[in-house]
């Protein structure tokens, strides 16, 4: 081809459109490739995960807000984000289903009964006051979607404490004697802290005026206890990712420890022995959600909307619920899952079969009913939210240093 018909040729060639993406930061809470590549094929459009550690990702998404679009964490994450301007308002105007977003977000329990919980209840930080400051006076724009949450308490071993009677479970296992050498903790201060607060103040050892947000001397006497314990030989380490604490259970060296939701179906021959508690003191819980980064604007600005539009109309949610997460509008996720699936995870049924979860392995046997009952059960008895307090910095600190001995202790 002669070179004056080459490049006529190139010319006349349509241009390649780049393809379209939108960038999410956020932990592997939320950040599945299963829910990826089903919002890829809804949407239309990419979708890059960065997918970091808790404190990390918060740290990042407070410093670094240009570098992507969509922050997905946890309210309790939020305060320092948002201090930092990385994030601007949502427009619940621009939610369609924002009419269906449950209230235990909204406004801080599942009915007007409900007690609220202490901690970083979503409703806290939910709404954009009008001086900028977040607050839970109902307002048009919100700092965060609220999209997966729920309640978390511990694991224990039935051969050393037995099966759970009708009264449920006691937080104060957590610091057993019984357990002595076989217990772990979470590393995260946001949370760990507070597994290890809720079991102090269970077994009577301390008492905290607000348990969600401690004064410094409170932080004093649970780190003091909490490393009294550790020269007595209580702990077998910490885990910062699920994998590390079911290791832990897999190679039997613990009888009692802060676990997660999904954890539980992948503890193999451990399953049938190391069970999941509910607590008669109440849950721990979280709520996750997605946020706006600032610098999104136009049709940029579009697409971060049809995302968070997406996350609520019910494949997402089937995923969180098949590794036991709920979802804030529970009702745009049932057509998407199998009636027993909805009624062992959400109305506390005895699993009328085996149900599979995301990955496709069977995590629920036939016959078992979920620890807690059905969701309004469960969400119904909240005893303390992740949080971080007024003295987070300090109790951080204090935390990690206990960390560190713990570490430098552990074989």
């Amino acid at each position: 081809m002669p070179a004056i018909t080459r490049n006529l040729h190139k010319l006349s060639s349509p241009p390649q459109l780049k393809r379209r993406i939108l960038r999410v930061r956020g932990t592997d809470v939320t950040l599945l490739d299963e829910v990826r590549q089903m919002a890829i094929a809804d949407l239309g459009f990419d979708i890059q995960h960065e997918s970091l550690d808790f404190l990390t990702c918060q740290h990042r998404a407070a410093m670094d807000p240009m570098n992507y679009d969509i922050y997905e964490q946890c309210f309790h994450n939020l305060d320092i984000v948002w201090y930092w301007g990385a994030l601007q308002p949502i427009e619940t105007r621009r939610i369609k289903q924002w009419d269906n977003i449950g209230d235990l977000a909204k406004t801080g329990g599942i009915s007007k009964y409900t007690w609220t919980g202490h901690g970083d209840a979503p409703v806290r930080k939910l709404y954009v006051q009008p001086d900028g400051t977040l607050g839970q006076q109902p307002m048009p724009t919100i700092s965060m979607l609220p999209t997966a949450h729920n309640v978390d308490s511990f694991g224990y071993d039935t051969r050393l404490f037995g099966a759970e009677g009708p009264e449920g479970s006691s937080w104060a296992w957590l610091l057993d004697r019984r357990a002595r050498g076989r217990i772990a903790l979470v590393d995260e201060p946001a949370i760990g802290i507070f597994d290890a607060a809720l079991a102090a103040e269970a077994n009577g050892d301390l008492t905290f005026q607000d348990i969600g947000n401690m004064t410094v001397d409170e932080i004093d006497s649970l780190m003091a206890l909490l490393e009294t314990l550790r020269q007595q030989g209580f702990f077998v380490g910490s885990w910062v990712s699920p994998d590390q604490a079911e290791a832990l259970v897999h190679a039997d060296r613990v009888s009692v420890q802060s676990m997660w939701s999904p954890s539980y179906a992948n503890l193999g021959p451990m399953k049938d022995v190391f069970r999941e508690s509910f607590p008669r003191e109440g849950y721990r819980a979280w709520h996750g959600g997605a946020s706006l980064a600032r610098h999104l604007t136009g049709s940029k600005l579009d697409m971060a909307y049809d995302y968070l539009n997406w996350w609520l109309t019910g494949p997402a949610g089937a995923v969180m619920a098949r590794q036991g997460h709920y979802m804030t509008n529970a009702e745009g996720l049932r057509e998407y899952l199998s009636p027993e699936e909805w009624g062992y995870w959400y109305d506390g049924d005895i699993a009328r079969c085996d149900l599979k979860g995301p990955d496709g392995r069977i995590v629920v046997r036939q016959g078992q009913r979920r620890p807690g009952g059905a969701y309004r059960e469960r969400v119904s008895r909240i005893a303390l939210w992740n949080t971080v307090m007024d003295e987070y910095n300090y109790a951080a600190r204090s935390w990690n240093r206990f960390i560190a001995a713990l570490g430098a202790a552990t074989p």
